[in-house]
């Protein structure tokens, strides 16, 4: 062996000592496992897939909290309704007593009811994000002042959850509050002209129960997908723990290990230095040369 091929072979070492240093003290300082595709393959290619599922986890995520948000909002509204249209029918049984009330109670009664369909309407057409929960697809108000619904049949306002599934977000306003004469507010209209006209506003009571059962079953409706939203929503949470659990164990690295690697490599590197060093002595051919 010649001074010229140990002094080859010396440097090769050399140099395969120092590229591994330079790789742990990267890893040391990125706390990354690799830092490009080709330092390994596949566990670049299973971080491409996590970090697919993570963006997918996160959208889900972004549309559970929509829909909660909505669902939410539509499940209070119809909470104040309901409310709502439980004092109609409380003031109809006062109102329809025609032997304790005189005119001027009833018209006190008529004008409460008007408030309180007002306010019935204002619930019917309440909005999330400038958009109305009772009216589907629509953009403009769910009930106008001839109680006409503006939704269109079957269309929904629909948020993808999972994978596997939807939700529907909305609530069909017709089918709540009725349209038209045979809405809601139309019936508390003919309870306050019952009560101006002497009619006895008693007969509206059937009218009013029915319409609550509408109502009731329809946040009936709503706290089923609420519930399916929260559900979604755990798993969701879950899912994202896990995708970062795996994430890390194929991409970050531990860094106890590392450093221990590191110093372990540098003893190596001063060492094969050191023989290095004591192995190539400049001998007189050097200096002739």
């Amino acid at each position: 062996m010649t001074s010229s091929t140990m002094t080859q072979t010396s440097l090769r070492h050399l140099q395969a000592n120092l590229s591994e240093l330079a790789r742990l003290q990267e890893q040391a300082s990125s706390q990354r496992a690799f830092a490009s595709v080709s330092d390994d393959p596949a566990a670049a290619a299973t971080a491409l897939g996590l970090h697919a599922a993570q963006r997918r986890g996160d959208q889900y995520a972004r549309n559970i909290d929509d829909a909660l948000a909505w669902v939410t909002t539509a499940d209070t509204a119809l909470t104040s309704a309901g409310a709502l249209l439980n004092r109609v029918r409380d003031l109809t049984v006062q109102g329809a007593n025609d032997g304790a009330l005189d005119p001027i109670a009833k018209e006190a009664i008529a004008v409460e009811l008007e408030g309180i369909r007002d306010e019935l309407l204002a619930v019917a057409n309440t909005t999330f994000l400038g958009r109305s929960i009772f009216a589907g697809t629509s953009d403009a108000a769910a009930f106008d002042a001839t109680y006409a619904h503006s939704g269109i049949a079957g269309s929904e306002v629909v948020r993808r959850i999972s994978d596997g599934g939807s939700v529907r977000v909305d609530v069909d306003g017709a089918e709540a509050f009725g349209t038209g004469a045979a809405s809601a507010f139309a019936l508390v209209d003919s309870v306050i002209a019952d009560l101006r006209s002497g009619t006895n506003a008693g007969g509206r009571l059937a009218e009013i129960d029915e319409r609550l059962t509408a109502m009731r079953g329809a946040q009936a409706a709503v706290g089923s997908r609420q519930a399916q939203v929260e559900r979604a929503k755990e798993v969701a949470v879950h899912s994202a723990v896990s995708l970062e659990a795996r994430r890390a164990a194929v991409e970050d690295v531990d860094s106890v290990e590392v450093l221990v690697q590191l110093q372990a490599q540098e003893l190596v590197y001063r060492s094969a230095l050191s023989v290095t060093a004591r192995v190539l002595q400049p001998s007189l051919m050097d200096f002739l040369a």
